[in-house]
């Protein structure tokens, strides 16, 4: 039965919580406790003359062990009869509700290990070690440079795309794309040695063929591969690279790249990375 709180002089009621102060307490909304009172799960056990609800420290008490059988996913109704059946065997429930919340979170964390597991396989998208890089791309490559990639172009669909490539790839993948890689840089120095024109038909194959070594690790456009080819000017390194194997290579190979893209409708002054 419902009771009526006390009052000092001024009529404020000096025992028990408003519903406002009780929301703040509690840390749930006045639109829910009012929910609660219609359906009979906490009902506020006082009331000042006015007739508004107050809410006392057993009423309290109650909310809170309300809020605990929720966190464990009790529902609404099977909580007022864990409360208010004294037939009910709570500490039963409660055990039984432990033990799934330990195997849920037993698979959770063997999830977030697999999670781990993913994260460090396709950080860099590639499983190779140092060792087998090495051994696949020659002396010359440094494993630093994948996280020197990732660091730069990490951000970008394009290193998505090469992450979620990569990580499927075997070391056999990588010494066929290598294979690729090197065939590609001497038929380049070939047809630079032998006076071939950057725009001709072999220059424009050499182009695709480039352009499709590239889309192995992400969908590379010609105006895409008209930036790649700025880089090899801009950039320091790539022109050591290109003329170790034939002097000038560099210059021509960046031509030979332009001219294939504006033969492909793409100006290469005003493109852009897609």
């Amino acid at each position: 039965m419902t009771r009526s709180a006390s009052t000092g002089a001024d009529g404020a009621s000096t025992d028990g919580l408003t519903v406002g102060r009780t929301s703040a307490l509690v840390g749930i909304s006045v639109r829910t406790l009012h929910h609660w009172d219609v359906i009979g799960l906490v009902r506020p056990s006082e009331r000042t003359w006015s007739g508004y609800r107050m809410y006392s420290s057993d009423d309290v008490a109650r909310i809170h062990r309300v809020l605990v059988y929720r966190e464990l996913g009790f529902p609404l109704a099977r909580i007022g009869q864990l409360l208010d059946d004294p037939t009910s065997d709570a500490r039963s429930h409660l055990r039984r509700q432990r033990s799934e919340l330990v195997e849920r979170i037993s698979r959770l964390q063997g999830m977030v290990g697999a999670v781990d597991r993913m994260l460090k396989e396709s950080g860099t998208g590639m499983r190779l070690t140092p060792a087998e890089q090495v051994a696949i791309f020659g002396d010359d490559w440094q494993p630093a440079w994948v996280d020197e990639a990732e660091e730069r172009w990490g951000n970008s669909p394009q290193w998505s795309q090469y992450a979620e490539r990569a990580v499927d790839r075997s070391a056999d993948d990588w010494s066929e794309i290598a294979a690729e890689t090197e065939t590609l840089n001497a038929d380049l120095a070939t047809a630079k040695r032998t006076g071939v024109s950057p725009g001709s038909d072999a220059a424009n194959t050499l182009a695709e063929r480039h352009r499709t070594l590239m889309s192995r690790y992400f969908d590379c456009t010609h105006s895409m591969q008209v930036c790649i080819g700025r880089m090899f000017i801009e950039e320091s390194g790539y022109a050591e690279y290109y003329d170790g194997f034939e002097p000038g290579l560099t210059v021509w190979f960046r031509d030979a790249i332009f001219a294939n893209a504006q033969a492909h409708g793409i100006d290469p002054e005003s493109a852009t990375w897609e």
